[in-house]
């Protein structure tokens, strides 16, 4: 055995023995390692000194917290009382539809109504088309040509729309159907081509009452509710 195998043969000794001194020794009584989920999952204190590294699972937007089911008392309250027709009609639409809300249901339809009805009488059909059912067009329609044809147009200004109360729910099959009954003042007169007026009158304010019905199919990825019937109390 030469001189240098000596040397290389001493150093390994000299290593594993600093090795050892450092590492320790298993003796089989060593505690395991300290597992900091199972200690929190047990009620233990979180360890402060953890600090939390970013990644996917943070990013992640936090879960909303589940909402405590509405008592069916207290489902409708301010818009019908339990048990009635209008009840029972709201519950099987939203049964069939868990994101329809007939309060913003509502407020969408006092904003259509009043473009409706300011559409109709500008004749303006492109406007109209995008809002009716097709046979409610087609009423809408033939009423604006009867004003073309005898050179007429209709002045409408709304004053205040005081009251857009739901009065009717039903689900047809996979059609809801909605029927409010708007109460609103108006200004409202039809001139010939003279510029006299042939009906309403310009100076004075009138009370409506209109009972409109919109629709829409709950299973289409439209959500846009469109007018299918028009009455009025007047």
């Amino acid at each position: 055995m030469d001189i240098y195998t000596i040397i290389f043969l001493a150093l390994a000794v000299f290593i594993f023995l600093r090795l050892r001194s450092v590492l320790g020794q298993r003796t089989g009584n060593e505690r395991p390692p300290f597992d900091r989920t199972a200690r929190n999952a047990l009620g233990g204190a979180p360890d402060k000194n953890v600090v939390t590294m970013p990644g996917k699972v943070i990013d992640q937007a936090p879960l909303a917290p589940t909402a405590e089911p509405t008592p069916p008392s207290d489902r409708w309250k301010g818009l019908t009382e339990p048990g009635t027709p209008l009840a029972q009609g709201l519950d099987a639409i939203v049964d069939k539809d868990s994101t329809f809300d007939p309060r913003h249901f509502i407020s969408g339809a006092r904003g259509a109504y009043e473009m409706i009805v300011l559409a109709f009488a500008n004749g303006d059909r492109r406007a109209l088309r995008d809002l009716l059912s097709s046979e409610v067009y087609e009423s809408f329609d033939a009423a604006i040509k009867d004003r073309e044809k005898n050179e007429q147009k209709t002045e409408t200004r709304f004053v205040s729309i005081d009251k857009a109360e739901l009065v009717g729910a039903e689900l047809r099959d996979r059609t809801a159907q909605l029927t409010i009954r708007f109460v609103s003042q108006m200004i409202s007169a039809t001139r010939d081509k003279a510029g006299s007026i042939v009906d309403g009158r310009a100076d004075t304010v009138a009370d409506i009452t209109d009972i409109w019905t919109f629709a829409r199919d709950i299973t289409s990825r439209d959500p846009n509710w469109k007018l299918v019937g028009t009455g009025s109390a007047n």
